[in-house]
């Protein structure tokens, strides 16, 4: 793999502006008439989102994430894909680079709910 170009420069403040936090996969289901969609019903510690990602072609059993923690986008406007509303998106890492993506987790277990940055 070719690492791709840097994006542009952006400032400390748009950066501040995306709300990236820890959450635990609670169950992975197909969204119905979907080839490529899951909806995933993640815990933020004092809340749950329903999330629907992309993923159902890169992994051959879905549901092996169900339990586990990764970095969640939770500050983007709902979405409705498939009928279904995505209330933010999973942080995961070499999808835009063709390379099997895989979850961006913490190094460690954390509360759910708490802030990358």
């Amino acid at each position: 793999m070719t690492p791709a170009a840097i994006k542009p420069t952006i400032s400390m403040q748009v950066l501040e502006q995306v709300d990236i936090r820890v959450g635990t996969i609670e169950s992975v289901a197909d969204v119905p008439g979907s080839d490529k969609l899951v909806q995933m019903r993640v815990r933020f510690g004092d809340h749950t989102r329903t999330i629907v990602a992309g993923m159902k072609q890169e992994r051959a059993n879905p549901q092996e994430i169900e339990g586990r923690q990764a970095l969640f986008v939770v500050n983007l406007q709902p979405r409705k894909l498939r009928g279904v509303v995505s209330e933010g998106m999973l942080f995961d890492i070499g999808f835009a680079d063709g390379v099997r993506p895989v979850l961006a987790v913490p190094e460690a277990p954390v509360p759910d709910g708490t802030r990358a940055g």
